[in-house]
């Protein structure tokens, strides 16, 4: 469970706004962090069923928050996901690299492409 001053911080840091405690970003970057407690305290009490079972629920809400988030912004979305370092973010900088290099790629082919015109094509 999160204390008043770690939520405190977190809402602080996340919000858009000054009264802000209820916007996607909040709500994830909060779920986050109990996520985070909940495993470590997973880790040491192996067989405690309902603190697992309310982890689950909590990953879930926070996978329901970041779709959300994604199809109405997705620009923050990306960037909240770096921010917290969520696995989502690194696919996300993965296909986006990926991207890159085949735009690098078709370049090359079309430049190579128009040089050997060029040399077949007597001027």
């Amino acid at each position: 469970m999160l204390t008043k001053e770690k939520k405190t911080k977190i809402i602080n840091k996340y919000k858009t706004h000054e009264n802000d405690t209820g916007s996607p970003q909040v709500q994830i970057a909060l779920l986050t962090a109990e996520i985070k407690d909940l495993t470590d305290h997973l880790k040491n009490h192996k067989h405690d069923h309902s603190s697992r079972r309310g982890l689950l629920k909590k990953v879930n809400e926070r996978r329901k928050a970041l779709k959300y988030l994604q199809k109405e912004d997705p620009k923050t979305f990306k960037d909240l996901a770096v921010s917290l370092n969520l696995k989502i973010a690194q696919k996300l900088q993965a296909e986006e690299e990926e991207k890159i290099n085949k735009e690098k790629k078709l370049e090359e082919l079309a430049n190579v492409d128009v040089d050997e015109k060029e040399e077949v094509e007597p001027k």
